[in-house]
């Protein structure tokens, strides 16, 4: 069941658009503006959020630059009372998904979240999230809050491997038959050879290791569990 934010100032709109997502099967979460819709965040994984442009406290611009500026592409539809071309920009400009304007057409608005969640779902599949950390596959980069890292395809394929499979043990031969098929002039000393490039690009990275299995190979782990952070 996909979950989906409803943050929406007007307490009968924000009760009916919740009452027809729970009809057409969705799992909403209401907010009374963007402050409370960020603290929703905190306690919920939501698949998409539908925000009002007017609210109190924190409007649905600033709540979406809040959203892009911490690197979360959460799609978002945007409603409004009135849609004016300065609103638009503003509003894509934020990094916003999609626009409805008020009053809703509850049909409509269930098709464009269909719309969106199926966007969505189509470039998560060609993302890796760990944390805070994500790996754009169609990039071939590494997206932290502290910036983005370039990586050359093997480089990529090789980090996006083992970190696809969390704590799952792979062998230097795994590693080079997944990675680099046929190529006869690879070998083991390869594979380290890029684990230890790996290792200096994300040294200090919080969201995950590459851990050596001494003698077998290596692990990918992520650290969201204190007790695996050194």
């Amino acid at each position: 069941m996909f979950r989906i934010l409803v943050a929406e100032d007007d307490e009968s709109t924000r009760l009916l658009m919740c009452e027809v997502l729970r009809q057409a099967g969705y799992e909403p979460c209401p907010a009374r503006d963007g402050v409370e819709a960020l603290e929703v965040m905190e306690h919920y994984q939501c698949d998409l959020a539908v925000v009002d442009i007017t609210m109190p406290r924190m409007d649905g611009i600033a709540f979406t630059q809040t959203l892009r500026e911490g690197n979360c592409d959460l799609p978002v539809l945007m409603v409004t009372a009135r849609v004016t071309q300065e609103d638009k920009r503003r509003g894509f400009r934020a990094g916003t998904d999609d626009y409805m304007v008020k009053p809703l057409d509850e049909e409509e608005m269930l098709w464009r979240i269909e719309a969106l969640l199926r966007r969505y779902r189509s470039t998560a599949e060609r993302r890796l999230t760990v944390g805070t950390t994500v790996l754009d596959r169609r990039a071939l980069q590494v997206i932290t809050p502290g910036g983005t890292e370039q990586l050359t395809a093997k480089e990529f394929m090789l980090l996006y491997k083992l970190l696809s499979y969390p704590r799952t043990l792979f062998t230097k031969r795994q590693l080079i038959d997944d990675i680099w098929d046929l190529d006869s002039t690879v070998d083991e000393h390869t594979v380290e050879v890029y684990i230890s490039r790996l290792r200096d690009k994300f040294r200090g990275n919080s969201d995950f290791e590459v851990r050596t299995i001494r003698g077998f190979g290596y692990m990918g782990i992520p650290l969201e569990d204190k007790n695996e952070k050194k």
